[in-house]
C-alpha cells in the first residue's frame, strides 16, 4: 500500500504563485509514473501533468505552461509549481501514483485564488 499525502496549499491573490508537495511513502525508484490533477468546482477532474521516476515530464497543453512538475528522488516527493494563478485555477489538487498494476491517490490539497 503506497500512501501519499499533499500539502501546500492555501490562498493566494491572482497573479500569485504556490508549490504543492505529494509525500509518497515508498522510493520513487519503485514506482511508475506520478500524476497531478485537480477537481474545481463543477468541473470535471483535470490532467495537470506527470513525471516519471527518471524526470521525465509531460503536461495538459490547455494550461499554457503555468505548471512546472519535479522530483526529489532523496525525499520521494514530488511537487507542483503553479504560476500567475487564477480564481478558475481554485480547487482540490491531488496526486496519483502507479505501482505495477495499481493506482493510489493522495486526498488532495486545496487552492483558493482569490481576484
Amino acid at each position: 500500500q503506497v500512501q501519499l499525502v499533499e500539502s501546500g496549499g492555501g490562498f493566494v491573490q491572482a497573479g500569485g504563485s504556490l508549490r504543492l508537495s505529494c509525500a509518497i511513502s515508498e522510493s520513487l525508484t519503485n514506482l511508475n509514473v506520478m500524476t497531478w490533477f485537480r477537481q474545481r468546482p463543477e468541473k470535471p477532474r483535470q490532467f495537470i501533468g506527470n513525471i516519471t521516476p527518471g524526470g521525465t515530464t509531460n503536461y495538459n497543453d490547455n494550461l499554457n505552461g503555468r505548471f512546472t512538475i519535479s522530483r526529489d528522488t532523496t525525499r520521494n516527493t514530488i511537487s507542483l509549481l503553479a504560476t500567475n494563478l487564477q480564481p478558475d485555477d481554485s480547487g482540490l489538487y491531488f496526486c496519483k501514483v502507479l505501482k505495477g498494476g495499481e493506482e493510489y491517490w493522495g486526498r488532495g490539497t486545496q487552492v483558493t485564488v482569490s481576484s
